[in-house]
């Protein structure tokens, strides 16, 4: 089954007692079972949903792994998964993560005993040289958020191997239509379902696959045991924005290199980061590794008074937070996505005050390059 076709007819489809075609929003939180102890593979929600199950199902077959879990927000997903690990090991992140993933790395089990060091994982030496004898995982973003650096998944594998590490990626970005982390040789996917998974900025939810019965075992006891799951109804939602994922993800590319064939060549802009230009870091590892380059573009204006001009003069592109929708949002990670990242770490990472990120939609390309052009006047 090819990729497309599994997001229509993977996993569980349908109700068998109904006929009905779309997976019911099973509003429930007890199961009636036949005597004590015996039920039919329902007991209680927090443990297991028939809806959610059967969006762990799809997720999972569409990551070619063994298991998916659903949770309540995409941070919830990454700290479940942390919580894989225990006080005194250490964590080799991506240097430009996600401000909520730095944000609960440094804030928040920093506390409870777990290290971390933050590196250029698009380097392999500098990842090399990151790891030392508590180090019990590697965590990486490709692309990542929000300078789109491009990192070998298969060569992070060998060094993950090499050290008996476990190996996660942020899948967020690429989304399973366009890259498979795990056939690469990850061994767990983590997803910001919240963005192209869900696609219409009306769900907040995380997912994640892991490649082994053995973590998948740990993590449903962790999940189960710490509540972090997602309800019924965003379950469905979910479900539903999945079945358009690839028609979207093809429509937003289309877009974004329309856009970026416009914005590398703009007198008022600095640099464009994207994936799909041959001049960005990446490139040829990106052609191996994923079958699209997204519709994610960051450009530098120079200076926070540039931005927030533009930012005044778009009408399409909407100021927000989030990405991956259908509607197409602006944003400056500086002062929102990356703030919880002091200034200095994030000048040393190249976040500048003139740096924006867009989020294309898949609204009419003409539409949206012309808003930016008036925007960048």
């Amino acid at each position: 089954m090819r990729r497309k076709t599994k997001m229509i007819h993977g996993g569980i489809t349908g109700d068998k007692e109904t006929g009905a075609v779309s997976v019911p929003i099973y509003q429930v939180s007890t199961y009636e079972q036949a005597e004590a102890g015996k039920h039919s593979g329902f007991e209680y929600s927090r443990t297991g949903n028939p809806t959610r199950n059967a969006l762990e199902k799809v997720i999972a077959e569409l990551e070619e792994g063994i298991a998916g879990f659903a949770f309540g927000s995409g941070m919830a997903a990454i700290s479940s998964v942390m919580m894989l690990l225990k006080a005194g090991d250490h964590v080799v992140f991506t240097d430009d993560v996600y401000g909520g993933s730095y944000r609960l790395m440094t804030k928040v089990l920093k506390q409870f005993g777990l290290a971390y060091s933050f590196v250029d994982t698009s380097d392999p030496e500098l990842v090399e040289g990151a790891i030392k004898e508590n180090t019990k995982a590697l965590f990486i973003e490709t692309p990542t958020n929000p300078l789109l650096k491009i990192t070998d998944i298969a060569k992070m594998k060998e060094i993950a191997e090499q050290h008996h590490i476990l190996f996660i990626v942020d899948n967020t970005f690429a989304t399973p239509y366009y890259q498979l982390p795990l056939a690469l040789g990850a061994d767990i996917v983590v997803h910001s379902a919240t963005k192209y998974l869900g696609g219409h900025s009306d769900v907040v939810a995380g997912l994640v696959v892991v490649n082994s019965n053995e973590l998948a075992e740990r993590l449903h006891f962790i999940q189960n045991s710490v509540g972090a799951i997602l309800g019924p109804q965003d379950s469905w939602l979910l479900l539903r924005g999945i079945k358009t994922l690839a028609l979207r993800m093809e429509a937003i590319e289309m877009n974004a290199a329309y856009l970026v064939s416009f914005l590398k060549d703009h007198p008022h802009v600095k640099k464009v980061f994207y994936p799909g230009l041959p001049t960005h870091p990446g490139y040829e590892i990106a052609k191996q590794q994923t079958a699209g380059f997204g519709g994610m573009i960051s450009f530098d204006l120079g200076t926070a008074s540039a931005a927030a001009s533009l930012l005044e003069r778009v009408k399409y592109f909407t100021l927000a937070e989030s990405l991956g929708a259908v509607e197409s949002l602006i944003s400056v990670p500086a002062k929102m996505t990356h703030a919880s990242i002091p200034r200095v770490r994030r000048q040393e990472l190249g976040i500048t005050d003139g740096l924006v990120r867009i989020s294309v939609g898949i609204e009419d390309k003409e539409d949206l390059l012309e808003d930016l052009a008036n925007g960048l006047q």
